[in-house]
């Protein structure tokens, strides 16, 4: 598949851009608080921006299957909560100082607020889970949420480990990221009253999109630039994270290259960067790595046939082809 098929996001926005404004209305109702700190960081995370694919999946997969109801945009939204919660403990999880180009709601506030906000956006996506009225997606999300947090301690207990191999790295991505664009489209299939054929199709298509979307974030360490990804190059190396791009260098690079892996993931930090981004180069780890993400969205496109073709069909699809394009 080549990126060149990649459509803008906002092209792909631009068909349901009534909803999603909505949504996004949606995101600040819900965000009222008492307490003027809560919606302080809540806003300065939520208008950090992002391309909001989750919510977007949400909204196009719910209308490919001829949703008429209005849930679909609680839906979104809560979804983006579950999202923006695990964004500002992540943050703090991984001590990151930069998200998006702009300086971490930890850096701005601290831990403590980073993370007591991140449980008021969680327990709020939950009050609107309820208002969505529908027990089979509170059964996706709320099940989804502890996979999420799974995958999070799964990747907290592989830093550092090169024996780490690309299964147990893929079950890591899958419960870290993959699991709420899952949980999204496989919810507005529920919505949407899908066939059980639908349901599970969308469902797959969420889970590889969100493999092939954090595969690329994985490569983009390696690849791209701060100014463009909006985070800093060879943060996962400095937390001594094994990616797919370090995974695949483990198993091809000659017995010195490994040994340097090794040591530069057991150590951290950054003073073995230059030599790492070498190994990656020579071993083509990189190549390897888009080629992954790009067998992950090519499975996600082909399981799209049991639904009717129709434009919101065509769009998820360039969600597929745009996760493997991007540069940030």
């Amino acid at each position: 598949m080549s990126s060149s098929s990649s459509v803008p996001a906002s092209e792909i926005h631009a068909v349901v851009a009534t909803q999603f404004a909505a949504v996004n209305q949606s995101i600040y109702a819900h965000l009222n608080s008492d307490v003027p700190l809560v919606e302080k960081i809540g806003e300065y995370i939520i208008q950090s921006g992002g391309k909001r694919l989750r919510p977007l999946i949400a909204l196009l997969g719910a209308h490919a299957l001829g949703y008429q109801g209005d849930k679909h945009i609680l839906l979104a939204a809560l979804i983006e909560y579950m999202h923006t919660s695990t964004l500002l403990h992540d943050d703090v999880v991984d001590e990151s100082t930069l998200r998006r180009g702009r300086p971490t709601a930890n850096t701005q506030w601290g831990n403590q607020a980073s993370v007591l906000v991140g449980d008021f956006l969680y327990s709020r996506s939950f009050e609107m889970m309820v208002k969505v009225g529908s027990m089979r997606v509170m059964e996706i999300l709320s099940a989804a949420t502890c996979v999420i947090a799974e995958g999070e301690v799964l990747q907290l207990l592989n830093i550092g480990n090169a024996d780490i191999d690309e299964a147990a790295y893929m079950q890591v991505i899958h419960g870290k990221t993959a699991m709420l664009f899952e949980a999204a489209a496989q919810s507005a299939a529920v919505l949407a009253q899908a066939t059980p054929e639908q349901e599970e199709a969308l469902q797959i298509y969420g889970r590889k999109v969100g493999m092939a979307f954090q595969v690329i974030d994985d490569l983009l360490d390696y690849q791209g630039e701060a100014a463009t990804m909006g985070k800093n190059v060879g943060d996962d190396l400095a937390e001594g994270k094994p990616t797919l791009p370090l995974i695949y260098a483990l198993s091809v690079g000659t017995e010195e290259e490994q040994a340097l892996i090794r040591t530069a993931l057991g150590e951290g930090g950054l003073q073995y960067l230059p030599q790492i981004m070498a190994i990656i180069e020579r071993t083509g780890a990189l190549a390897y790595t888009q080629q992954t993400a790009e067998r992950l969205a090519d499975e996600a496109i082909a399981v799209l046939k049991v639904l009717p073709a129709s434009t919101y069909k065509t769009q998820l699809e360039a969600i597929a082809h745009l996760s493997v394009a991007r540069k940030n």
